[in-house]
This record gives C-alpha cells, structure tokens and sequence, in this order.
C-alpha cells in the first residue's frame, strides 16, 4: 500500500513536470512565498530545538544505552561507517557549495553587511559555517536515533513510523501509513534535489575538463547515466556498493581538500578557520533565530530557511541509513558520531575551499563572483582553472561529484525500498530500481520546470508537513529512552542484590561449615 499510494502520488508529479513544466515551476513558487513569509520561524525553531535535544541525550545519563543487544559490537568499522552517513548526507551538496555559497554571500550577503566588504567575507564564511554545522547535522541525528532505539532495542521495523506509532495516545497507531508515506515522498523531492544539483556539477566539470555543453540535455543525459550506475551499485547490497563508494568518496574528497590547502593560502586558511569557528560560537544563538520582520528582504529565506527545509526533506532518508548501519553503538557514541565529526569536517572543507576562493576573488582578482552569478556551478571550476594542477583538481572533482553521485541514489534507492516495503533491511532489486527511476525522474522533471530554483523550492514546500513528524519523533524518543534507562537501572538492582544474596549465602555457609582436622 505505501508503495502503491507514495509512487502513484510522485509518478503524477514527475509527470506534470515533464508534459507542463511551467504550470509545475509556478505553482511551486506560489507556496515556496506562502511557506517562507507564514512558516520561515517554524523551521528556524524546529532545527535549533533539534539541536538542544541532540545535546542532552549526548551528554546526559542516557548516552550509555545501546542500540542493540549490550554485548553487540557494531556492524562497521568507524571509518566505513563515518564515510558513509557523511557519503548520504551531504556529499554532493559540500562540493557543489564549498565554493559557491561563500562567494555568494561575498556578493550578495546577509542583511546589515555591504557587499563585497571584509566584513561580507568574515559573514560569507561565518554563514557557510552556519548552514552546513551543527544543526543540519541534528536534524539527521535526531531522525537516525528515533528509528535505531525503536529498531534495534524494541525490535520494530526500519520505518519512521515505528516512533510515532510508539506515542500512548490512541490516535497514534494510526498515523503509521500518512506517516511513511509522507517520509517516502519528502525522501523521494529531497534526493532528487540533491541528484539534481549534483548533475549541474557533473556537466560544469565536463565542460571544462571536456568540452561537453552545459545544457538541460546534458544534464539529462547526465541523470540516466548516473541512474545506471547507481541502480547498478544498489543491486550489491550495503555492505559492498555502498561501503566501497563511499569509503572511495572520503579518500577522494580528503585528498583534493589537501591538494588545495597546500596550494591555496595556507597560512590564511588557518587563520579563516580559526576566526571563522570563534565567529560561530559567538553568534551561534543569533544566528539560529534570525529573521527579517522589519525590512522586505529575501535572504534568510532564501538561504537559511531553504537549507532547513532541504535537511529535513532528506532526514527521513539519511535517518533511516544511518540507522541501518549503526547498529551496536552507544547513543552518546552514535550522536557525537553523526554530529560533531561531519561537523568538524564541513568546516574544514569550507574553510580550505570558501577560504581560497575568498582570498583569490579578494587578493588576486580571479572573477569568482562574476562566474558565481553567471553559473553559480562552475565557480569550483573556475577556481581550479587559476591555481596549479587546475585541470587535474577538475577531473579529480568531477569525478568526486560522480560518485557521490551514485552513493546518493545507491543510498536512497535502499531507504525507499524499506521504507516501502514494511522496512524490509534488504528489499528486492526490483523495488529498489523503481525508485532509482522515480528519483531520476523527479530530478529532471525539476530541472525542466526551472532548473535549481525549481529544485529548492519543491524541497521547501514538501519539507514543511514533515516538521510535525520529527516533532512526534523526538516525543516519542524522549519517553522512550527514559522507560529504557529506568529498565536497566532496575535491573542492575536487582542484579546486584542477587549477587549480594549469593554472596552473604556462601559466607554463611563457609561459618557454618567446622574446619577439617
């Protein structure tokens, strides 16, 4: 039933887009104005709460409870597993913008500051930091250990529901169906914004390594190859498609990350990353409830609330494969795991790649900001084009976006697959390449209504009905980890006085007992 009723529902959409693009890119920029005008402040209340909730179940007595039996070691090594919750997350999208978002808000930055001043580059990297650090990575967690603790400790399926249908009221219960087939399709718009952005990437990294125009045809061309590729990998399984390309995707990206750093800047990167972090920290609270209300401004709206939206579009997704496959962790090793690590390597990547696109647009006059406004998904490329080993960093770069590429779509072809089949771990190959096609077919379908603004704005509008669900998740978890730490407590006790009473049974005997002659 999920499968039919979540398919059918996207099915109509892709094809609205494809017979009657523009009717499509207009309706959805209709809500995309009603959503961030009436609801901008939900995101921003939402993502930051998720953020203090992640904290305390972090740091608090309930940390220690594990996800699985207590004497199950994890599934994956904490490398593989590290590189493929940051492979799902945002792989495609730190490499699209690790370049491109700074130089953005160099131009064209947050309200107050002037544009193209140091005080809009000391924004431009505080902001980057700001979209792409600790609660966008909240939000994933929170999801991830709402299904884990209900999957791996109350033995229930991999499936959103099984947190909100865990609530006591009666309503509850019901809400299984609306619930996962909400998940598949804010999943479904989510990936396929990604997979539509990583497809602008892989045609501006052909264009410069090869000459291929950059075109809607191309980046068509583009989605169905990929799509193979990705359909191809998630046939494997996790534990060999996923694992490898992903495991090659962080080798990758951390080599070309240090390529730069040592032919960028250097000194000025540390310093950028040094600044940039104590800026964070202090504007941190500022910044999560940031709005405009006394001036007509369209920024925060178009970058802040668009980049909420687009984290919990994919939560549901990148949840349920962060709990696939960390099984056997701690809840306080599985929180610090998915928020505090990408963290710190999201802000490492944009300080070496925002940070060297500063000082050249700056101190060397490389026209980034012209080619940011031009095509905002050649600025990576022409970036390379004025450092040493330029092209060699371009094939090295296209490639790195190829893979994420097909990790993204091999990653989501899994999760909606179980989502959409009950939570079965391991769903037919045949299910998992209907959604591979679905997923590419929503991505074009967007890039033919409107290109990247058509994909933001789906990811906005079908992200905001999901918000009430994480919120019946973290309800849910809450009540849930206090039950079971109360649980284990009690029996430790009891533990202990058996023990006692074993103990005091033997030393009684051992008195009563007369010593031998």
């Amino acid at each position: 039933m999920q499968l039919i009723i979540s398919a059918g529902v996207i099915l109509l959409i892709v094809m609205w887009g494809i017979i009657a693009p523009q009717s499509l890119g207009s309706i959805f920029d209709e809500l995309l104005g009603f959503i961030t005008v009436t609801f901008g402040w939900l995101y921003l209340w939402i993502v930051l709460g998720l953020v203090v909730v992640a904290g305390l179940l972090a740091f608090s007595r309930y940390g220690d409870l594990k996800l699985g039996a207590e004497d199950e070691d994890p599934e994956f090594s904490l490398h593989s597993w590290f590189a493929m919750l940051f492979a799902a997350g945002m792989g495609i999208g730190l490499v699209f913008w690790g370049v491109a978002e700074p130089i953005s808000h160099y131009g064209s930055p947050p309200p107050g500051f002037i544009a193209e001043t140091p005080a809009a580059a000391s924004a431009a990297m505080r902001y980057s930091f700001f979209h792409w650090g600790l609660h966008p990575w909240a939000v994933y967690s929170v999801v991830a250990l709402a299904i884990a603790f209900f999957c791996f400790r109350r033995d229930k399926p991999a499936l959103v529901s099984v947190a909100t249908s865990s609530l006591p009221w009666s309503w509850a219960p019901h809400l299984g169906l609306a619930v996962n087939v909400l998940a598949i399709i804010a999943t479904a718009f989510g990936v396929a914004a990604s997979l539509g952005i990583g497809a602008l990437q892989i045609n501006s990294g052909l264009h410069y390594v090869l000459g291929v125009p950059i075109s809607v045809t191309s980046q068509v061309l583009i989605i169905v190859v990929t799509t193979i590729l990705f359909l191809t990998s998630a046939v494997t399984g996790v534990t060999r498609g996923i694992k490898w390309l992903s495991n090659i995707n962080l080798i990758l990206a951390f080599l070309l990350m240090v390529t730069v750093f040592l032919l960028g800047p250097t000194v000025s990167l540390i310093d950028t990353f040094t600044t940039t972090l104590g800026s964070y920290a202090s504007e941190f609270v500022r910044m999560s409830l940031r709005t405009t209300p006394f001036m007509d401004d369209s920024w925060i709206g178009g970058w802040t609330i668009f980049y909420w939206a687009w984290w919990i579009a994919w939560s549901p997704f990148v949840g349920l494969f962060i709990a696939r496959v960390s099984r056997g962790r701690t809840i306080r090793e599985f929180v610090l795991g998915t928020v505090l690590a990408p963290t710190l390597a999201g802000f490492l990547w944009f300080s070496v790649f925002g940070g060297t696109a500063l000082h050249m647009q700056i101190w060397d006059a490389v026209p980034l900001a012209d080619a940011v406004k031009a095509d905002v998904s050649t600025a990576l490329f022409v970036m390379f084009d004025a450092m040493p080993l330029g092209t060699l960093m371009s094939i090295v770069a296209t490639v790195l976006v190829l893979v994420f590429f097909v990790t993204s779509g091999d990653s989501a072809t899994l999760v909606l697959g179980m989502m959409s089949t009950g939570g079965e771990p391991n769903p037919h190959a045949r299910v998992k390449i209907i959604w591979g096609v679905l997923v590419a077919g929503i991505a074009i379908s967007l890039l033919l209504a409107g290109g990247i603004q058509a994909v933001q704005t789906a990811t906005i509008v079908f992200a905001l009905p999901f918000t009430l669900v994480i919120v019946l998740m973290v309800v849910a978890l809450w009540r849930g980890v206090k039950q079971d730490y109360r649980e284990e407590r009690r029996r430790e006790r009891e533990l202990r006085r058996k023990l006692r009473y074993l103990a005091d049974r033997e030393d009684g005997q051992a008195a009563s007992t007369p010593p031998s002659p």
